[in-house]
């Protein structure tokens, strides 16, 4: 700030209104010397935008910088004066900071303005222009202070806009009194030509602004005329009803809602009205006044738009529609237009009273699937997720159908509350585990520091730090502290602390921040006494290094040095990765000892060779046989084949022990693959015998069932349908036919035997039914809802048996094998439960 003390001493060498060399800048002299040079400078600038900006950076003057602030335009200029005088000069960055704002907002404008135009550009391309996008992009370019350029363009595409809603609506007109003619049922002439200009219009550009309602009216009209076309041939003609009648009874076409194009569309629609009535002679009836019309055009658009709800299943909008219908006012309605509000309002009122009712419906569904939720099994987050997805979809329901029902309501709420209970409880357990695991880390926290508390105690104790150097020095780690324990001890707190689960966020920065403080400190004496332990592991090496290998004395003093080593070992282990490094390079010094003494091991190495080639042999014999036959002579040449190759295989002797892993796997695997083979084809032999035996019982079954139910039993058939099906093992075979040929025997015996049996047959279905369950407790089978009860009866008396009798009780295969032997009818349920007895004991006992 005492700047101008040195330009005063300056000012006597110097010349007045001389530059300096570093730009025009004011003489040196005094203040007013200086103030009167700059301000002329600053009054010659003349739009020197670059002078400015220097003079205003090197002028000492507020009122020289404001005068030179004037000729900045640039916004680079200006923003580099405003970062120069921001906390220097106010008027100046003030005046800078407008401009700079002027500017951007300049070019936001012109932003906007070139989205406004990409936007009418797009519409321009759409098929399915409609006037309120048009009325849209006028209200948002009415906001807009665009450029010359731009403002030029946008009326060229809006112009073109303009255009095709013209069309459109004039499109509109002429399918509107195509309609109203073919409704008075024209001529075959006339009608052919309404027909001819409806594919006409069709084809038009903008076909795809037509109503959907107006081109289902017209093909409906159309098809009528064509229903009704030889009877209005062969009648007489029918007059025409009068033009006033037919522009009353011709709908308004649907207009935008304000803006440029509404106007567009109504001048139209107003021109091609006068253009109608001055066609059409008048009639006597009252004329409408133009707030009239108005009025109703505007009560026709709401009818539109309610239909065209209605017609996209949107019951809520049609809804507003007709109250807004309710709610205006309009002159006398024409008895089309009269018609087509009746028509509309009924299928409001029907689909309201549909929604109504499906609403219901799917809140019935809703209450139902959140019943099924827990049955479902799902994780806790998918099931919190669910419940949330079906509160969402009940609020949905809500807005489409009305409110619903209290009780229903308070039904769904329940379902809700008890279907999200486990994973409420889940998320809580979740928080708790996260408190649990902040409590464990405080715990390692708190045995750092008694650690380091307990470390400091024994290096007192031992005789300070002087005398744990003296004995390093002589080459043995210090007895008086034990190194072991504190090394266990630190990586034991690392790992506990890398397991611990998941901690609040809150408290896991400072658990960390203070386990790592205490781990530091209980460290320092450790990380000391290993780097001693480091270099007393390097002298090992270099003692190995200087050994002899030919000496006969070598291999004992190289067994010490590794003694030595492994007893360092265990009275300090070192970080892994140093402990890692140091090994190696131990073991590759003693490696290359032995190395070198096992030159002369060549020929015991040949031999390994020839038994691993002999067993590659034996491995390659294994992989590439095959067998053909049946499935028992192929399992009878597997078994030949396993019992040589094992022979074989002995037989060899040891092998190179790179190798021997690798052999061994070989020759593992190829044994393998042949035993899976012959296990598979074991299995197969089993699912046959299990399959008969199923078919077996069904027969036996479906026999029985026949004769409850007094059908004809013809012996043979039946005899042929057992002999038809697999044998089965004695037992069962035997089993099986006695429940078959008892079956058959009292249907031959007559009707009293074949009323008795059917009585034992009915008798036994409770008996079988204890049994069923009986096995399924056995065999842990779920055995539904309904048996719920009895299966926990069952239970306590299958404990309390087994605890009297002290007995090993039966296998379940021989209770089943005796469940299959009983006679008793089964319905569908209690077969189904049989089959999932059979896939659990009975597939088994085929294997």
């Amino acid at each position: 700030m005492f700047e101008f003390l040195f330009k005063q001493q300056a000012s006597q060498a110097s010349v007045a209104g001389q530059p300096s060399a570093g730009g025009p800048q004011a003489p040196l002299g005094t203040p007013a010397e200086r103030r009167a040079a700059q301000a002329e400078l600053a009054r010659n600038l003349a739009g020197d935008e670059a002078a400015a900006v220097e003079l205003i950076l090197n002028s000492e003057f507020a009122d020289v910088r404001l005068a030179a602030a004037e000729h900045v335009v640039s916004q680079a200029a200006l923003e580099t004066v405003q970062h120069a005088v921001r906390n220097s000069d106010r008027r100046v960055a003030k005046l800078v900071q407008g401009r700079l704002d002027a500017i951007r907002h300049f070019q936001a404008e012109q932003k906007q303005a070139a989205v406004c135009i990409a936007l009418a550009q797009r519409l321009l391309a759409d098929e399915k222009l409609t006037p309120n996008q048009v009325a849209d992009l006028d209200r948002q370019w009415k906001v807009i202070d665009a450029a010359p350029t731009a403002a030029a363009e946008f009326v060229r595409v809006r112009n073109a806009l303009g255009e095709r809603l013209e069309a459109q609506v004039a499109l509109q007109r002429a399918v509107i009194d195509a309609l109203a003619a073919l409704r008075k049922q024209p001529d075959p002439a006339e009608f052919a030509r309404i027909a001819a200009e409806h594919a006409e219009h069709l084809a038009a550009p903008e076909r795809a602004s037509l109503p959907r309602h107006l081109l289902q009216d017209f093909d409906a009209a159309l098809a009528a005329g064509h229903a009704a076309l030889p009877a209005s041939a062969a009648a007489a003609p029918v007059p025409a009803p009068a033009p006033a009648a037919e522009a009353a009874a011709t709908p308004a076409i649907a207009a935008p809602e304000d803006g440029a194009a509404g106007e567009g569309a109504s001048a139209a629609s107003q021109t091609d009205g006068a253009a109608v009535r001055a066609a059409r002679p008048p009639k006597d009836k009252h004329k409408p006044t133009p707030a009239e019309q108005e009025a109703n055009r505007h009560f026709m658009d709401l009818v539109d738009a309610m239909e065209a709800a209605l017609a996209q299943g949107q019951l809520h909008i049609a809804a507003e529609h007709d109250k807004a219908l309710k709610d205006s006012r309009t002159g006398r309605l024409t008895p089309a237009q009269a018609e087509r509000l009746a028509h509309a309002r009924g299928d409001l009122k029907r689909l309201g009273d549909w929604a109504r009712w499906g609403g219901n419906v799917s809140r019935e569904e809703l209450v139902h699937a959140v019943e099924q939720l827990p049955s479902e099994g799902l994780g806790m987050s998918e099931l919190a997720k669910k419940v949330g997805s079906m509160r969402e979809r009940w609020k949905a329901l809500d807005s489409v159908s009305g409110a619903a029902p209290k009780p229903l309501w308070e039904k769904f709420d329940a379902a809700c509350t008890a279907a999200y209970a486990p994973a409420a409880a889940h998320f809580k357990h979740l928080a708790d585990e996260r408190h649990a695991n902040a409590a464990k880390a405080q715990q390692l926290v708190d045995e750092a520091n008694a650690l380091i508390a307990q470390d400091a105690a024994q290096l007192e104790a031992a005789g300070g730090a002087q005398a744990e150097r003296a004995e390093s020095a002589s080459g043995t780690l210090p007895h008086t502290h034990d190194w072991r324990t504190l090394a266990s001890s630190t990586q034991r707190l690392r790992q506990a602390w890398s397991r611990l689960g998941t901690i609040d966020r809150k408290d896991k920065k400072r658990l960390d921040a203070a386990f790592n403080k205490a781990m530091d400190a209980l460290m320092a004496p450790l990380d000391s006494q290993r780097k001693i332990e480091v270099a007393r592991r390097e002298q090992l090496i270099e003692e190995v290094g200087k050994l002899n290998p030919l000496d006969r004395h070598t291999i004992d003093t190289l067994r010490g040095l590794q003694e030595s080593w492994q007893g360092h070992a265990r009275a300090l282990p070192l970080e892994r990765k140093t402990e890692q490094a140091l090994w190696q390079k131990f073991r590759s010094a003693c490696d290359q000892i032995f190395a070198k003494r096992k030159e002369h091991a060549h020929a015991a190495d040949h031999e390994r060779k020839a038994h691993l080639h002999a067993r590659e042999a034996i491995c390659a014999s294994l992989e590439g046989v095959t067998f053909e036959g049946e499935d028992k002579a192929v399992l009878a040449a597997i078994g030949k084949v396993l019992k040589d190759a094992a022979t074989a295989w002995h037989a060899t002797g040891v092998v190179p022990r790179a190798s021997e892993q690798k052999i061994d796997q070989r020759y593992r695997a190829a044994v393998g693959a042949l035993q899976a083979q012959a296990d598979a084809i074991r299995k197969r032999a089993g699912a046959a015998q299990a399959n008969a035996m199923r078919e077996k019982l069904r027969l036996a079954q479906a026999l029985e069932r026949a004769l409850a139910d007094a059908g004809e039993i013809d012996d043979a058939d039946w005899n042929a349908r057992w002999q038809a099906l697999p044998g089965l093992p004695a037992e069962q075979e035997r089993t099986l036919r006695s429940r078959f040929d008892a079956a058959l025997k009292a249907a031959g015996e007559g009707a009293a035997a074949r009323s008795a049996y059917a009585g034992q047959l009915d008798n036994n279905r409770q008996r079988l039914l204890s049994e069923v369950l009986r096995l399924e407790i056995l065999a842990g089978i779920d055995s539904g809802a309904e048996f719920a009860k009895d299966r926990l009866k069952m239970q306590v008396e299958v404990l309390q048996s087994s605890l009297k009798s002290g007995q090993k009780p039966a296998s379940q295969a021989v209770q089943f094998l005796a469940l299959c032997a009983m006679p008793a009818l089964v319905d569908e349920r209690t077969a189904s439960r049989i089959e999932q007895l059979f896939r659990k004991i009975g597939a088994a006992e085929g294997k």
